[in-house]
């Protein structure tokens, strides 16, 4: 497999905490993967080191072949999980912000995905709800032609309608040779787009498999063996 991205011997420490140990990880292109494991277990950690927000203490990232830096921020969208952007902007000012920093920006495709949402250009950032402001921001980190899209708890804080609308517009915008990373604890609500899967529990992978293997080898849903496996936590 050509990896796309490529995490190896990676250990993470804040102080004395460790959040990631000895992960190993590869990911090919054209797949949308969960990386899945319940709070605490070092998604964000491992998404933020992919991104570059954070440094190995150990080990190595590579996307595209590249160690994670200038070069690779241009092939990574990431949608963190939380707003990102200032209140006082408006809508207009958040798509030209995007097109400004990211040559692989479709604005023409950003305008259309939030005039489905009816969101106009004008209106001020302050006053979309929490999950009109999280749709924006979807909005704009699909609308690059990235290889590798970082979407950290992208339906955590959003009702069930709107988590069928997120996913419907990961899963129709994603740029068709990337791949998209999906960091949730809310498995049921994603197991449907997913071709594969990362179990992570206290900073170190538990299991990669893909979902149709899963399915086949044991005869149950991904979010029946996450609650096996992860039963005790």
């Amino acid at each position: 497999m050509d990896a796309l991205l490529d995490v190896r011997g990676v250990t993470k420490r804040f102080g004395n905490t460790v959040a990631l140990e000895h992960v190993d990880l590869m990911l090919g292109p054209g797949r949308i993967v969960g990386l899945l494991g319940p709070n605490g277990s070092g998604k964000t950690t491992l998404v933020k080191l992919v991104v570059g927000l954070l440094t190995p203490t150990q080990g190595s990232v590579a996307v595209a072949g590249m160690p994670v830096g200038t070069q690779t921020k241009r092939l990574v969208s990431y949608l963190p999980d939380r707003t990102c952007f200032d209140n006082r902007m408006k809508v207009r000012d958040c798509v030209g912000l995007y097109a400004d920093f990211y040559e692989d920006f479709d604005i023409a495709k950003a305008k259309e995905m939030l005039a489905a949402l009816g969101i106009e250009g004008r209106a001020a950032f302050r006053s979309l709800s929490k999950g009109m402001k999280e749709k924006v921001q979807l909005a704009l980190v699909m609308s690059r032609k990235a290889r590798l899209y970082l979407l950290d708890e992208p339906i955590g804080g959003v009702d069930p309608a709107a988590r069928d609308y997120i996913l419907e517009t990961i899963i129709r915008n994603y740029f068709e040779e990337g791949t998209v990373v999906i960091s949730t604890h809310l498995i049921a609500d994603v197991e449907t787009v997913l071709d594969d899967v990362v179990f992570l529990r206290d900073g170190r992978v538990e299991r990669v498999s893909s979902v149709d293997a899963i399915r086949e080898s044991q005869g149950k849903s991904v979010d029946q063996v996450f609650r096996e496996v992860f039963r005790c936590c």
